[in-house]
């Protein structure tokens, strides 16, 4: 064994030579070299990877908040379709509230037209009836004049006797018959 002194061992420790330079030189460029093909071979698809799965995750929440927009635009517009309907629904609820009133107006009109047809026939039968019942009062006057004629020609009475009869005829028929 080397048996160093202590002067000796300390300028062999950190003793600098050529070999010791190039050593180093070689083993800087070497791992220079390394890191440049690491960094080509693995780091740079390595840092792609990564950017292109960032470009990714991205366009993913960029493409989330236009869905969420549009979501929002299409639930706005539904909710405003929602209100017109309900106007349109009470639209033609309102409609359909006139119409009715408007056919219930005419029916009564109709009705009231109706009755009237009704009570004017009516009347003009009754007003029919009362011509007959006139004709048939006349009819029996006649009769009874003509019986009253032939007993007045028979008994060859004075004029005190034939208003007696006559008053007395009348008096049978009734005062009613005369004012109807």
């Amino acid at each position: 064994m080397i048996l160093l002194t202590g002067g000796e061992s300390m300028a062999r420790l950190f003793d600098l030579d050529w070999q010791l330079l190039a050593d180093s030189c070689l083993t800087i460029i070497a791992v220079f070299i390394l890191f440049i093909a690491l960094s080509y071979f693995l780091f740079n698809p390595a840092r792609r990877m990564l950017d292109a799965r960032k470009k990714k995750i991205h366009d993913e929440l960029e493409d989330a908040k236009q869905n969420m927009e549009s979501a929002q635009g299409l639930k706005a517009q539904y909710e405003e379709k929602l209100r017109d309907i309900d106007k349109e629904a009470e639209g033609i609820l309102s409609d359909a509230r006139k119409r009715a009133l408007v056919n219930e107006n005419q029916i009564i009109e109709q009705a009231k037209e109706e009755a009237s047809r009704i009570i004017e026939r009516a009347r003009v039968e009754a007003e029919l009836e009362k011509r007959k019942m006139t004709d048939d009062i006349k009819k029996e006057i006649i009769s009874v004049a003509s019986v009253l004629a032939g007993k007045v020609v028979a008994a060859s009475i004075d004029t005190t006797v034939q208003d007696k009869l006559i008053d007395e005829t009348l008096k049978e028929m009734g005062d009613g018959t005369w004012l109807s």
